[in-house]
């Protein structure tokens, strides 16, 4: 029986040269973040290049800034792998245009250019606004912990430092007094030119930890003086406590308590859209909990989005007597939001445990006051949508784009990082939005 096939040719040559935008699909991903890119303001990272004159012209900026955007769109993070991707993957090979920068050369336009790559977030959000994908009117806050590129075990508790620091002493100035004999010895035997002077390699390796030990016990005093500068107390007198922990990796990580356990991490920051599960204001904090970043991350949203939310709605973690008074006291009406913020496990609560009876007292607190606020049936019903628009946002990001770990050091590159994942989270909801 003769079968007969589609014609397959390997190895036919195109009588006329393909158009790598017909590679894929027109309502493809990458052609909408190429377009998308296309219309922002890429000035700043222009500029760069201006002032730099030397060697080799650099590869295109906006090509470079869709590699990159792309990548955090589909969880490609490493400058590795998106290296690879563009030896191997269609639509990585489509965004680039046939350029094939190496993984260092990545890396670097990232480092160089994070800052105005992170205010592409507030971009995005212009657009997505003229399209009527997000109205900043109700938004929901919350927060989660995310892994820092550092081990705890490379952490070391300030009662750790000061035994450690008093053992390191007594190893140098043995080492010291070891140094001094081996010398003498020498320039009995060999005169004055041993050829071979300079401290041993173990005690230069003793006096450079010792060194290090030092630099974290005054980091860790200047942030116990930060803190009580913050609370009101005496700074001067302010001592750091012996579990208070320094990672010698990165530094301005902290321990977190997050869903594995303590984690060496950043407290990640998002507000969203009630609508659209648009991140509308985000962030990264060094506080271990959110108990003082509701007021910030309503002004966040404020700065980014251009808007101040009408409503706001948030898990107990942010209830406080403080934040709710911070709440009360705006002046100007258009700055006043409409709080719905849980004061406890009772906020979960339904039926008629949660029912609204009887008079408040006139000295009630205002969490006494949120907590009756929570307990009407329309405060019910409004925190009741908080779990099914903020907390699907963090599973996307953790789970479905696997960003579950920082690949950048220290808080202001996480920021930028931060703000790149939260970029590509909105990318990837307006692109559903136009082709819906």
């Amino acid at each position: 029986m003769n079968r007969r096939y589609r014609t397959y040719s390997p190895d036919q040559g195109f009588l006329f040269p393909p158009s790598p935008r017909d590679w894929l699909p027109d309502d493809h991903l990458v052609h909408f973040v190429s377009d998308l890119v296309d219309e922002m303001d890429l000035s700043e990272i222009d500029r760069y290049y201006d002032r730099e004159l030397r060697g080799q012209p650099p590869y295109d900026p906006r090509m470079m800034t869709k590699v990159l955007v792309y990548a955090y769109c589909v969880g490609v993070y490493s400058s590795r792998r998106i290296a690879k991707r563009l030896q191997e993957d269609v639509a990585f090979r489509l965004v680039a245009a046939g350029n094939d920068p190496d993984f260092r050369t990545i890396s670097e336009f990232r480092r160089i250019h994070l800052k105005a790559l992170s205010r592409l977030f507030e971009q995005v959000l212009i657009v997505a606004k003229g399209a009527g994908a997000v109205r900043v009117g109700r938004v929901v806050v919350d927060g989660s912990k995310i892994k820092a590129n550092a081990s705890k075990h490379k952490a070391m508790s300030y009662g750790r430092m000061v035994e450690k620091e008093r053992e390191l002493k007594e190893e140098v100035k043995g080492l010291l007094a070891k140094a001094e004999e081996v010398d003498a010895e020498e320039d009995a035997t060999y005169g004055d030119s041993s050829g071979d002077e300079g401290l041993p390699v173990e005690l230069k390796r003793r006096e450079d930890r010792l060194k290090k030990i030092r630099e974290a016990k005054k980091a860790l005093k200047e942030r116990a003086q930060e803190k009580a500068a913050e609370e009101g107390r005496a700074p001067e007198e302010a001592k750091p406590k012996e579990k208070d922990q320094y990672n010698f990796t990165d530094p301005q990580s902290r321990i977190m308590k997050g869903s594995d356990g303590f984690v060496q991490a950043y407290n990640t920051q998002i507000a969203v859209d009630s609508g659209s599960q648009i991140i509308v204001g985000q962030s990264v904090t060094q506080q271990v909990n959110d108990k003082e970043q509701l007021v910030p991350m309503i002004e966040a949203v404020e700065a980014q989005s251009g808007e101040r939310p009408k409503e706001v709605i948030a898990d107990n973690g942010y209830c406080s007597e403080k934040n709710l008074l911070l709440l009360e006291s705006t002046e100007k009406p258009e700055k006043k939001v409409d709080a719905y913020i849980a004061t406890g496990r009772e906020a979960h609560k339904k039926g008629s445990e949660m029912s609204c009876r009887g008079p408040l007292p006139k000295d009630a607190s205002r969490v006494e006051r949120m907590t009756r606020k929570l307990r009407t049936v329309l405060g019910q019903a409004i925190y009741a949508t908080r779990k099914g628009i903020v907390e699907p946002v963090y599973g996307q990001i953790k789970y479905g784009s696997g960003f579950r770990e920082f690949l950048l050091r220290g808080l202001e590159k996480v920021r930028g990082e931060w703000s790149l994942v939260c970029l590509a989270h909105n990318i990837k909801k307006l692109y559903r939005f136009s082709y819906t």
